[in-house]
C-alpha cells in the first residue's frame, strides 16, 4: 500500500528543486553574456546521451539529487558547472548534442563537454565514441556561428568579449590512456614529463583557436587528484588512508605546466584573461580534512561495487549510500553534489591559492 505522506513529500521536493532551479537562473544582472563549457565527465550534461558510448549515466541512481532526475551528470546532484551558473546569475547551460540546444536556447550559453573525452583524440577511445577536445572546439565554432547570425555583427563581438569559457579536461588523457598500458602505447612512447608536454601543446594549439573566435575570458581548471579517486585506491597499491602518489605526482607535471601557460597566456594575449583553477589544492585540502567540511567518507565511492566502492562504477539501479553529503566521492571517479558545491565556491571567489591570478568573481567585472 503507499504512503501519502510519503507520495506529498515527494511532490514536495520535486517543486521546491523546480523553483529552486528557476530563481537560480535569475538571481541578480547576469555577470557573463553566456557561458561555455568544454570539458569531460566531470561536467557533462548530457551529450553522451546521444552517443554511442559506454559513458553514459542518464539512468538511476544517478541525478537522485537533482531537480530532474537523471539527466547525463556523473552526479548525484548538480555538477561544479551548473553550481558556477548559479553563482554568476545564467540558467543552466544545454548540451550541445540536444536537439533542442537551437535557436535562442544557445544564447546563455552551451556545454560541450563529453563523457571520457580527453585533450587527445585517442584518450578514451576504448569506451565508444566521444567528442574529444578537437572536436569540441569545432562545435563550439558552429555554435557561435550560429548565435551571430541571431545577433548581428556588432552585438556578437561584444557578446563573445563579455562570455566566459570553462575548459575542465585532463583526467582521462591519464586514467583513460597514459594509466592504461594494456590499450594505449602513450606510457611506453613518453615519461611522464614529455607526456605533459604532449597535452600542454595540444591544450594550448585548441585555446588559440578559441582565442581567434574573440573570447577573451578563461577558466582553465587543473585535473584534481586522480590517485585519490576510489577507481585508483579500488588497485590495492597503497595502504588505507594513502593516495597513489605515483598518479598524482604525474598530475601535478600537467598542472604545473597548465599554470605557466597561463601565466604565458596572459603576458601575450592582451585584451584576454585566463585564469588556473587549482582543482587539485582545493580538492586535497577536503580529502586531508574532511571532517572540517563536513564529510565521513574520503575513500570510497557512495555508488559503486567492490574495493573502496571504485571496482565497479555505478551501475544502473543500483543503491547508493543514503549520507551523501557525508561522502566526497559518488562514485568511482567523481566528486558528490556536496563537493561541487565546495569547488564551484572557490572557483568563483576563492583566494590566489585556489584562482590564479584572479577568480571568477573578478574576472566578471573586467
Amino acid at each position: 500500500m503507499k504512503n501519502p505522506c510519503l507520495e506529498v513529500t515527494a511532490l514536495l521536493s520535486i517543486i521546491i528543486g523546480l523553483i529552486l532551479y528557476c530563481v537560480d537562473g535569475v538571481v541578480g544582472s547576469p555577470q557573463f553574456s553566456a557561458m561555455f563549457v568544454i570539458g569531460d565527465s566531470l561536467v557533462d550534461n548530457g551529450n553522451n546521451n546521444y552517443l554511442n558510448s559506454l559513458a553514459k549515466s542518464n539512468y538511476v541512481p544517478y541525478g537522485i539529487d537533482f531537480y530532474g532526475g537523471p539527466s547525463g551528470r556523473f552526479c548525484n546532484g548538480k555538477t561544479v558547472v551548473d553550481i558556477l551558473a548559479e553563482l554568476v546569475g545564467l540558467p543552466y547551460v544545454p548540451a550541445f548534442a540536444d536537439p533542442s540546444t537551437t535557436g535562442r536556447n544557445i544564447i546563455n550559453g552551451v556545454n560541450f563537454a563529453s563523457a571520457a573525452a580527453g585533450i587527445l583524440d585517442q584518450s578514451g577511445e576504448t569506451l565508444g565514441d566521444r567528442f574529444p577536445l578537437s572536436q569540441q572546439v569545432e562545435n563550439f565554432g558552429s555554435t557561435l556561428s550560429q548565435v551571430k547570425k541571431q545577433i548581428g555583427e556588432k552585438g556578437f563581438s561584444q557578446y563573445v568579449a563579455k562570455s566566459l569559457v570553462l575548459i575542465i579536461l585532463g583526467s582521462n588523457d591519464y586514467i583513460n590512456n597514459y594509466l592504461l598500458p594494456s590499450y594505449y602505447s602513450t606510457s611506453k612512447t613518453y615519461n611522464p614529463r614529455d607526456y605533459a608536454d604532449l597535452l600542454i601543446n595540444h591544450y594550448t594549439k585548441h585555446i588559440m583557436a578559441l582565442r581567434g573566435l574573440g573570447l577573451k575570458k578563461y577558466f582553465l581548471a587543473g585535473i584534481g587528484n586522480l590517485g585519490c579517486i576510489p577507481n585508483q585506491l579500488a588497485t590495492g597499491l597503497v595502504r588505507k588512508g594513502e593516495c597513489v602518489s605515483y598518479v598524482n605526482d604525474i598530475v601535478g607535471m600537467f598542472n604545473a605546466q597548465l599554470k605557466s601557460l597561463v601565466d604565458q597566456l596572459n603576458a601575450n594575449q592582451s585584451g584576454a584573461i585566463f585564469v588556473y583553477g587549482n582543482t587539485y589544492g582545493a580538492l586535497g585540502d577536503i580529502l586531508q580534512n574532511p571532517a572540517t567540511y563536513g564529510f565521513s567518507v574520503a575513500d570510497s565511492g557512495c555508488c559503486g561495487m567492490g574495493r573502496n566502492q571504485g571496482q565497479i562504477s555505478c551501475l544502473p539501479f543500483s543503491i547508493p549510500c543514503m549520507n551523501r553529503d557525508q561522502y566526497v566521492f559518488w562514485d568511482a571517479f567523481h566528486p558528490t553534489q556536496a563537493v561541487n558545491q565546495i569547488l564551484a565556491r572557490r572557483a568563483y571567489v576563492g583566494s590566489r591559492s585556489d584562482c590564479y591570478p584572479i577568480n571568477v568573481k573578478e574576472m566578471a567585472q573586467m
